[in-house]
């Protein structure tokens, strides 16, 4: 963390004066300002008035099987992140540049395995890698003409925005499957060397936005990715989001589409692996399309982030060897909206994966060990100050994975199997702004 870190306030510190504008203030007594560590004595807001940002965050969670799943039990696991950011306009170096630069990494133990669901019930502990850290976005944008744009550089180009399931399980849902369509996880790498471009038809980004990327397959958050960027295993990924308006409140409408050339196993992408045996048919090439939606039912101030809403997601893929052929989610969400607590968020989702059945090797060839996965999640998150946020947590999870796999020692498909009930997962979320 500490070259990041010093290549980050190298930059800022070798920023010139720029345009002044509002950007708030980091300053604050302890149980009011924005952040824990405050406005470093006046040098944060500066800094960011000139066009350097730094958001730093620690995220906890301490989360628990206590019925069904493949075991009981509780785990305790965390992730750090640092993203900065550079205005080049800003700081006096040239016209419609951002420089940007996520490092984040996980720590501890999570139960994720221990549910057999191919999504993971702690989400945040699968950014960069599980158990790793690394700079999974350091990257280059250019605006030109303010519509078209340019970006190349380590980029995430999975963003599936939506209003009220979205993030990395640091913030809302805990749940993979109700913050990103997983029907995508496979085609598309989270974190990749890779150029792209995008259009702002009305020059304003909240309005609407396309964007085509086209990044290396094989990519991953823990590593630069020099070594297989090479190698011919593309992915080329293309997304639209636009604002609408219904009855003067606000609402977004996403589309989007990948396919990969890579040949696959039907699991070796998704970070949530939940069999045992990685014996998978290899698979030339996958692709995916996918829908998300949000729409403000109550919205005190238009574009405020207040109010209650609801979202919903649809996703479909190749089935192999993409393990979810068809992807389902809806559910509700609130921002601000319970008197005297304009901070706190709830919300209530569902989702349905149809299972495209991988095809096994070996001992594993004739065995049927997954099923349709479903789960339901209801979380809501206190902010004790701006900079605390305390979330209790509530899953239900139908998994995907039926049994357990083992083999006898002839080889046979039997030996230490048992099924896999639907799993309680319990759980409590600390997160704080630094």
């Amino acid at each position: 963390m500490r070259p990041v870190l010093a290549v980050a306030l190298a930059v800022a510190l070798a920023s010139r004066a720029g345009a002044d504008e509002d950007v708030g203030s980091y300053a604050g007594t302890l149980g009011t300002r924005p952040a824990l560590s405050g406005d470093w004595n006046g040098h944060r807001t500066h800094l960011a008035e000139r066009g350097v940002t730094f958001d730093l965050s620690l995220t906890q969670i301490a989360q628990g099987i206590v019925r069904g799943g493949k075991d009981t039990g509780w785990a305790y696991g965390g992730r750090g992140d640092v993203v900065v950011g550079a205005d080049t306009e800003k700081l006096g170096w040239w016209r419609g540049g951002r420089l940007s630069l996520e490092f984040e990494g996980s720590f501890a133990s999570d139960v994720n395995k221990q549910t057999g669901a191919l999504n993971a019930v702690n989400s945040s502990q699968t950014y960069p890698v599980t158990d790793g850290y690394g700079v999974s976005e350091l990257m280059l944008t250019q605006l030109f003409f303010r519509k078209l744009g340019v970006v190349v550089g380590k980029v995430q180009t999975g963003s599936d925005s939506n209003e009220f399931a979205a993030g990395k399980g640091d913030a809302q849902f805990f749940n993979l499957a109700l913050q990103f369509n997983s029907a995508a996880t496979v085609t598309i790498p989270y974190s990749a060397l890779g150029v792209g471009v995008f259009w702002l038809p009305t020059g304003d980004e909240k309005f609407a936005k396309l964007k085509l990327f086209v990044v290396d397959s094989n990519g991953k958050g823990d590593s630069p990715g020099f070594d297989t960027v090479f190698n011919g295993e593309t992915t080329y990924h293309a997304e639209g989001r636009v604002r609408t308006l219904i009855s003067g409140l606000t609402g977004h409408q996403l589309i989007g589409g990948a396919y990969s050339t890579k040949s696959f196993t039907a699991l070796e992408q998704n970070v949530r692996v939940v069999i045992e045996d990685r014996s998978l048919q290899k698979t030339k090439g996958s692709w995916v399309l996918y829908y998300n939606f949000d729409q403000y039912l109550y919205e005190p101030e238009r574009g405020s982030g207040r109010g209650l809403g609801v979202f919903g997601r649809f996703g479909v893929s190749d089935g192999n060897p993409n393990p979810t052929k068809y992807f389902y989610s809806a559910g509700i969400g609130g921002k601000g909206v319970v008197p005297g607590r304009p901070l706190d968020g709830f919300g209530i989702g569902y989702y349905y994966v149809t299972v495209g059945h991988p095809v096994f090797t070996g001992p594993f060839a004739s065995a049927s060990l997954l099923r349709d996965e479903q789960g339901v999640e209801a979380y809501y998150d206190v902010a004790i100050t701006p900079w605390a946020r305390l979330a209790p947590d509530l899953q239900v999870v139908k998994p995907a994975q039926k049994r357990t796999v083992g083999t006898n020692q002839g080889g046979v498909v039997g030996g230490g199997v048992k099924p896999i009930n639907t799993a309680t997962v319990l759980g409590i979320r600390l997160r704080l702004i630094i």
